[in-house]
């Protein structure tokens, strides 16, 4: 066996690829090199870097990395270009990808901090699964900053990885934690190269679980997940997000049901309902809610509808509607209301209901 440390012998090719996009990450790139050196995996690495385009002091960083790295068997593979824009993150990441050779892909953000057992943990988990993204839990950095989301992260029950899968959270294992085959990559991909705004890791998840493929977490916390203004995930528009949510929920769960309730006679079912094809809209039987004045009104009508006449679709008691269920509700913000009064139906989630929230 690979001694930790040892580089790979001549014409051997790494076992892991760490694959390490870089845009102006100059403020975080000394903790993230660091966390790849300090892994320990017992088998052979290389860490492939791909620069898009940085106008700071980053390539000087991972130079100033590069013989530490090698010095400890980690082999360095630096690809990029200096064009005056940056080509965005699917374009970078399938750049390292294409220039590396491991046989898994652990992906990593230049902005993260892994722990020392990720890589190892990871690798066994895709050993056994090779068709599946394997993720993990995270530490958010700085403390307290997105807490619902960060918990839902972390505490997502394993059968719920494929059951929440079109809620507005995204990819229910996030894409800095993701670690993967190559061979599986390679049939799901490449990554969406539209550039700035393009939410590619929610697109690569959507084809992957097309093609059958599987979603696992290993529960232990292996990567510090930093938040700060700068992270490529906030210039991707809620509308963009939604318009993919709502095709993908078309697409994905719809089709097994004949009818369904939308939980949530508000802004966000209504919205939902006029977001449907005409056939998806055809098949809600009605919305459901706990407010009093919603359901006293009766129904809601759809003014904006091109049929005539227009859609005039029943609001009832949650407790007269009838399942399946789209959940237009956040959870975590009633209190626990909502979350017991879904509980109280007794009903499976993935077959009688679908969070969209």
């Amino acid at each position: 066996m690979q001694r930790p440390g040892d580089p790979a012998g001549p014409g051997q090719l790494p076992l892991v690829s760490v694959i390490l996009p870089v845009h102006n990450a100059e403020l975080w790139l000394d903790e993230c090199l660091e966390s790849v050196l300090q892994q320990d995996f017992q088998g052979t690495m290389e860490l492939s870097v791909f620069n898009d385009a940085s106008k700071d002091k980053s390539m000087t960083i991972i130079e100033k990395w590069r013989p530490k790295l090698e010095d400890s068997g980690i082999l360095v593979v630096i690809g990029g270009h200096e064009s005056p824009s940056p080509r965005g993150v699917g374009y970078s990441k399938n750049q390292a990808i294409a220039q590396s050779s491991g046989s898994y892909l652990c992906f990593l953000d230049s902005d993260d901090v892994m722990m020392p057992e990720r890589v190892r943990l990871q690798h066994e988990a895709a050993a056994q699964h090779p068709t599946s993204i394997i993720g993990c839990r995270v530490r958010r950095d700085p403390p307290g900053s997105t807490e619902r989301y960060t918990r839902w992260i972390n505490q997502l029950a394993p059968e719920q990885l494929l059951t929440q899968v079109f809620t507005a959270n995204g990819p229910t294992v996030i894409m800095p934690t993701w670690f993967c085959s190559r061979a599986w990559f390679s049939r799901v991909g490449p990554f969406d190269e539209g550039g700035q705004g393009v939410p590619e890791d929610l697109l690569f998840f959507y084809q992957h679980l097309r093609k059958g493929g599987r979603v696992l977490r290993v529960d232990q916390t292996l990567l510090l997940y930093r938040y700060h203004p700068h992270a490529a995930t906030l210039s991707v528009l809620e509308t963009t997000i939604w318009t993919h949510r709502v095709c993908f929920l078309e697409e994905w769960a719809l089709p097994q049901w004949a009818s369904f309730t939308i939980w949530n006679a508000g802004k966000q079912g209504r919205r939902l309902y006029r977001s449907l094809t005409a056939a998806s809209r055809c098949k809600v039987v009605a919305f459901c809610d706990v407010d009093e004045n919603k359901i006293r009104k009766g129904f809601y009508c759809y003014e904006e509808a091109q049929e005539r006449p227009k859609p005039r679709v029943p609001v009832l008691h949650f407790r007269a509607a009838r399942p399946p269920f789209v959940l237009c509700v956040k959870l975590d913000l009633t209190g626990g209301e909502f979350e017991e009064n879904l509980r109280s139906l007794r009903l499976q989630e993935g077959r009688d209901f679908v969070h969209f929230s």
